[in-house]
């Protein structure tokens, strides 16, 4: 397997992305020498899951201000059976049908991602501090990279949902994008493309004009301090890939057609740590 020619695509869930849009192009690109790895989503589908069971999502805001979904045993529950269940089996029928040879799994399979649990979670409300214990998310630490080449190897495109195993073999959930990150450090990929309802950085949100369609990664900081909602993480989680050995992070558009071909194009903004 050539690294040079891996591209890692986070898919965000369900709302905002077209997955037969992505479906589509992943099948349209198949005599291409590049080889994908998926990684997707799926708060909405559990947030909507939740609500359904009586159990609506709490979330919680870190002294830092990013936003985490605040994962009580029975929140990690529904997030399996909202994400692994139905958003990761979802992806892999619209890639079959598209006559893409998928293949779903979780972090805990195969132990793909292993992650540490965080023991004590700070987070702010109403202008309070306080330490939550009993929460079950994790940051991933190690990727079975072995298992993903395997797979890539066997002409398989592997479809991972963010969920990771502990040391102690507990389920966890992890963030979507940092997770993408890590695998893509993990492979020594060459790209990681994330997908989101928005053309790209917006250097004005939400005015879709201001689309930020360069950076390097010294004017990371500064986009950091300027992102809004949740692409503050990702402007975090493409600083983090970069610093792991990826050549260019692009976030870009997941509503259009033919939106990996178009991310690789260099349509959303493309952040790369060889400019100035």
């Amino acid at each position: 397997m050539d690294p040079s020619s891996l591209i890692v695509v986070k898919i965000g869930g369900t709302e905002g992305v077209d997955f037969s849009a992505v479906c589509q192009d992943v099948a349209a690109r198949r005599g291409s020498t590049q080889q994908l790895v998926l990684v997707h989503g799926g708060s909405s589908e559990a947030n909507l899951l939740g609500e359904a069971l009586g159990y609506p999502p709490r979330f919680l805001t870190s002294p830092s201000g990013f936003t985490s979904r605040y994962t009580d045993r029975r929140t990690l529950d529904i997030f399996m059976m909202a994400v692994n269940g139905k958003v990761n089996t979802l992806l892999v029928e619209q890639l079959q049908a598209s006559g893409v040879n998928a293949l779903g799994l979780s972090g805990l399979d195969g132990r793909t991602m292993v992650a540490t649990r965080k023991e004590a979670v700070q987070a702010v409300e109403g202008g309070r501090r306080f330490v939550v214990r009993d929460d079950f998310t994790g940051k991933v630490e190690q990727v079975n990279t072995a298992l993903l080449r395997t797979l890539l190897e066997g002409g398989y495109v592997p479809v991972i949902s963010p969920l990771a195993v502990s040391p102690v073999g507990e389920a966890l959930n992890v963030d979507g994008d940092r997770a993408a990150a890590v695998i893509a450090s993990a492979l020594k990929a060459h790209s990681l493309l994330l997908l989101t309802a928005v053309p790209g950085l917006l250097r004005s949100f939400p005015d879709e004009s201001t689309l930020i369609r360069k950076l390097s990664s010294n004017q990371l900081p500064n986009a950091l301090e300027a992102a809004q909602g949740r692409m503050k993480k990702k402007v975090l989680v493409a600083q983090e890939a970069l610093q792991g050995g990826v050549e260019q992070v692009i976030i870009a558009e997941g509503r259009v057609p033919s939106p990996i071909t178009r991310g690789m194009a260099g349509e959303g903004t493309v952040i790369s740590a060889h400019w100035a």
